[in-house]
């Protein structure tokens, strides 16, 4: 399958990192750095074999989480006689330091980006003309995901792969039976039928290859993209919902 697209919702290494941390409920400061560069590997090997664009700047980052585990897998020094003189030098530094620096930083950042664009929409509110209709010039901008992440949408596919993975681990090759448009025709068609809205596991038959499972998400994506679609999830862990858009447009 020749296919790529490009997606805005990824800010960057340090922003996945710690929606990971986040999503296993870790201290940032005391990182599994084992299990957490496990997480991120499978995440990148996701976005690599479905051809999104992955910027060099994940994959240093990759390089970065292997070197740092490592580094923690070696023996750590024996221990030696206390000399009050030397001991500040031969103090050992822990190999996460750095990145968890690094993300603490980042993580400021991002509130502070974060306090400015809620300060952004409480000035937009604040008007100094007396009080009229504003209506027909008010531009609403429709969020494609609500309470749902690219990386959640990841995370489900890598569900999907596994399973068919294990089910049928004998590679097979075979010609695309559907192409992304037309799949991208059949969600909808399916969303009609389901009164607009369909849970994300339904797109998926049982017996779906990989290039089945490939070539649906990719279909999700471009819906979202041209604002068709919206992904919602109520609750955490909960099915992920695909509800139609009001707005109507052409594929």
């Amino acid at each position: 399958m020749s296919y790529s697209i490009k997606l805005d919702s990824f800010e960057g290494p340090l922003d996945l990192l710690l929606h990971l941390i986040d999503k296993a409920e870790v201290d940032i400061y005391d990182i599994p750095i084992a299990e957490i560069t496990e997480q991120y590997l499978a995440t990148i090997d996701t976005m690599q074999e479905l051809q999104l664009d992955v910027a060099s700047e994940f994959v240093v980052m990759a390089a970065t989480l292997l070197s740092i585990k490592s580094k923690m897998l070696l023996p750590r020094k024996e221990e030696h006689v206390f000399q009050p003189h030397l001991d500040m030098e031969m103090e050992e530094i822990d190999p996460r330091e750095e990145l968890v620096q690094r993300l603490l930083e980042y993580k400021r950042y991002k509130m502070l980006a974060e306090n400015l664009r809620e300060m952004e929409v409480g000035r937009n509110q604040v008007f100094t003309r007396p009080a009229e209709n504003l209506a027909p010039y008010v531009r609403e901008e429709e969020n494609t995901v609500k309470d749902v992440t690219l990386y959640d949408l990841l995370h489900a596919l890598e569900k999907l792969v596994k399973r068919v993975t294990q089910t049928d681990p004998v590679a097979k090759v075979s010609r695309d039976e559907i192409s992304i448009k037309d799949r991208m025709q059949e969600i909808r068609q399916l969303l009609k039928v389901g009164g607009g809205m369909v849970r994300f596991f339904q797109l998926f038959s049982a017996n779906a290859t990989r290039t089945e499972i490939v070539t649906t998400f990719l279909a999700l994506l471009e819906l979202m993209k041209s604002k068709h679609i919206t992904c919602v999830q109520t609750k955490l862990f909960h099915d992920i919902m695909i509800c139609e858009q009001s707005k109507e447009g052409g594929l």
